[in-house]
C-alpha cells in the first residue's frame, strides 16, 4: 500500500505541474477551476508525507523489518 501511495503522489504532482506548464498562468485563475487540482494534490502529499513511506518500504525490503501497524510511526 505504501508503494502505491508513493507512486500515486509522485504521479499526481507531476500531472498537476504539467497541467500548469502546458496551459500557462491563466489556468490558475479562479474562473477556470484548475488550481484546485494542484492544491488538492499538494494537500494530500503534505498531509501524509511520502518520505516516511519510502523509509518504511526501504526498511522492509532491505532489512526485513515488518512495517509498523497503521497509524504508528
Amino acid at each position: 500500500m505504501a508503494t502505491a501511495n508513493v507512486t500515486a503522489a509522485a504521479a499526481t504532482l507531476e500531472a498537476a505541474s504539467a497541467l500548469f506548464e502546458v496551459s500557462g498562468t491563466r489556468s490558475a485563475l479562479d474562473s477556470r477551476g484548475l488550481h484546485r487540482h494542484w492544491r488538492d494534490a499538494r494537500t494530500d502529499t503534505l498531509h501524509d508525507p511520502a518520505r516516511w513511506k519510502v523509509q518504511r518500504i526501504g526498511r522492509c525490503v532491505l532489512g526485513g523489518t515488518k512495517p509498523l501497524r497503521h497509524g504508528l510511526l
